[in-house]
């Protein structure tokens, strides 16, 4: 006998923030194929905000339902499990459509007179063919689709029901950024090299996470979080096969710190950071780091608990000493920088492994205080890596018609920011205190948070290792802070030191008493590396767009710093992450 069909039921409400920003991607393509190049950029660009703002939207819209859902003992389930909605995942959903918009914002920004990509990413560097784009004007607008499927990746990350959803969700959101980071308009060959490693290392994290879930499935039987927990606690998974199930975990696990750039799969972070065009790097930074720990949450969370205690422990020894590694290679690793996009990276990593301090106390105040980190970090990465946008190098030091080149990276070329532009490297400056943990910060009541979580745990060894690793990074943040305000730029050092310091004497070979200290030199010294070879550096003032992101993001920083009490009361409404 035929068995009756059963008509599948899909709740298209709580799918409208997938299908908005998903649909708007597919929309950008066909608007790539039939609407005329002198337009296609403002459509594609006003899609994509309007896109994020319907998102955004339609999250808050779901608040109230699956809020009185978990507070009736049940969770929203959606596509048979494919999706599981709670409060928490609904607020990373929220704070990643907020800082995504941001980034866009500062991706638009033309305040040199191109964008940050290349008029042909698949063009050889220096080609003729590449030459003939440029003078062209081509723009690349594939940015946006390609931007917007990212985000529907990770907003579908942390809703994930079922381990094949989350890899579809891992893979919808890496693909695009992998393409994005080889896009650079300057330094083309750096940019192609990040992006093939990027690729590479991703790919092979890919891998783990799916051999790891083929091995979870082999011991549950499903794929499906809920019935892997209950396989779990009732004991009816595969009898006797304890360590498949450790095994797969062990994978899947590894396969999602990649994505948060945790040691030791962090390898790929500071090529990667350093290569990719800058607005990528702050949406990367900020954005792929908080979908990916809302997969990670939800992976340790619905598992690790109801293992028995000798797996429990293991686990937890595993992370301890993830976490331990992550904090003290980032901030120890970082000191010894000279270029500002890779000190960001590796303070990335430092930063994974602060974060790792709350996912490994496995206590429902950890996951407030997690959440709350992450967009604290969100908000401040996007405004410094803004900034970073704005400092360029140009082709002479002086001249009006001078060509506006890419990032001024090195250090020290960061000397003197303070006479030039005193409001970004304001701004900058409370970027970096926050990254370092300084009090009246949104990243000291992140890190306090956290850090008060695993005490409460039991885990005090690790929140004292955070706090040493902090204070070994507020070096390098100083160093920067000590760079901009206190050390004269590269060029007024050097022309000082030509006009006012005596010739060698010609029968001796001796110098004067004070040529070995000029004011130059001090910045170099504080560079830690010899100074970049450049013709000049030039602060974009910067459209408006990217002086509001910059604004926001250190009113954001201030405001979560000196009243974080109305967030956290909210954050800690969404702790309920377990069905």
């Amino acid at each position: 006998m035929t068995p009756a069909f059963i008509e599948p039921v899909v709740d298209w409400f709580y799918l409208v923030p997938l299908l908005v920003v998903l649909g708007a991607g597919v929309v950008g393509v066909l608007i790539e194929a039939f609407v005329p190049d002198r337009v296609r950029r403002d459509v594609q660009l006003w899609l994509a905000l309007a896109a994020l703002a319907g998102g955004l939207v339609a999250v808050v819209l779901q608040w109230d339902d699956i809020n009185g859902a978990i507070a009736d003992q049940s969770v929203v389930q959606v596509l048979g499990g494919s999706l599981v909605l709670t409060p928490a995942t609904l607020l990373i959903q929220g704070a990643l459509l907020v800082i995504a918009t941001l980034a866009l914002i500062v991706i638009a920004d033309r305040s040199s007179g191109n964008d940050a990509f290349a008029p042909t990413a698949a063009a050889i560097p220096g080609s003729d063919y590449e030459e003939i784009a440029r003078r062209r004007g081509l723009v690349q607008t594939e940015v946006f689709p390609l931007f917007l499927f990212s985000v529907g990746g990770m907003l579908l990350f942390p809703a994930a029901g079922d381990l094949l959803t989350m890899f579809i969700a891992l893979e919808v959101l890496s693909f695009p950024l992998y393409v994005l980071s080889g896009m650079a308009r300057h330094r083309r060959l750096l940019s192609q090299e990040a992006s093939l490693k990027y690729f590479l290392l991703g790919a092979f994290s890919s891998a783990l996470f799916l051999f790891g879930m083929a091995l979870v499935y082999g011991f549950a039987g499903t794929l499906e979080l809920r019935f892997i927990a209950n396989a779990i606690i009732t004991g009816t998974g595969l009898e006797g096969m304890d360590m498949v199930l450790v095994t797969g975990l062990v994978l899947m696990i590894a396969g999602l710190l990649f994505k948060v750039g945790a040691v030791p799969f962090h390898q790929w972070t500071p090529d990667v950071y350093a290569g990719a065009p800058t607005p990528i790097t702050g949406f990367m930074a900020a954005c792929t780091k908080m979908a990916a720990f809302g997969a990670v949450l939800r992976v340790v969370y619905w598992t690790v608990p109801f293992t028995g205690k000798e797996i429990f422990d293991a686990f937890t020894a595993g992370m301890w000493t993830i976490a331990i590694a992550t904090m003290v290679l980032g901030s120890v690793v970082a000191v010894v920088q000279h270029d500002i996009k890779r000190v960001l990276a590796y303070s990335s990593i430092a930063h994974a492994g602060f974060i790792l301090v709350g996912v490994t106390a496995l206590s429902y105040e950890a996951i407030p205080a997690t959440i709350f980190y992450l967009g604290a970090y969100g908000l401040a990465t996007v405004g410094a890596f803004a900034i970073v946008h704005l400092v360029r190098e140009t082709s002479t030091v002086h001249g009006d018609d001078a060509l506006i080149l890419g990032e001024a990276t090195h250090l020290s070329q960061w000397a003197g920011l303070a006479r030039r532009s005193p409001w970004l490297a304001g701004a900058f400056t409370l970027f970096l205190l926050s990254f370092a943990g300084i009090p009246l910060t949104a990243g000291f009541i992140g890190k306090f948070t956290v850090f008060s979580a695993a005490v409460a745990a039991g885990d005090w060894p690790l929140a004292l290792v955070g706090v040493l690793a902090s204070a070994v990074a507020v070096f390098f943040y100083v160093r920067i802070v000590v760079l901009m305000y206190f050390v004269a730029p590269a060029d007024e050092a050097a022309a000082r030191t030509t006009t006012d310091t005596p010739a060698v004497d010609a029968t001796d070979g001796s110098a004067p008493e004070h040529w070995d200290t000029p004011e130059a030199g001090v910045g170099l010294r504080l560079a830690t590396a010899p100074a970049r070879a450049a013709a000049g550096v030039q602060v974009l003032r910067g459209g408006a767009g990217i002086r509001v992101v910059v604004a926001l993001c250190a009113l954001g920083t201030i405001a979560l710093g000196v009243f974080p009490g109305p967030v956290l009361d909210l954050v800690a409404e969404a702790t309920k992450f377990i069905p």
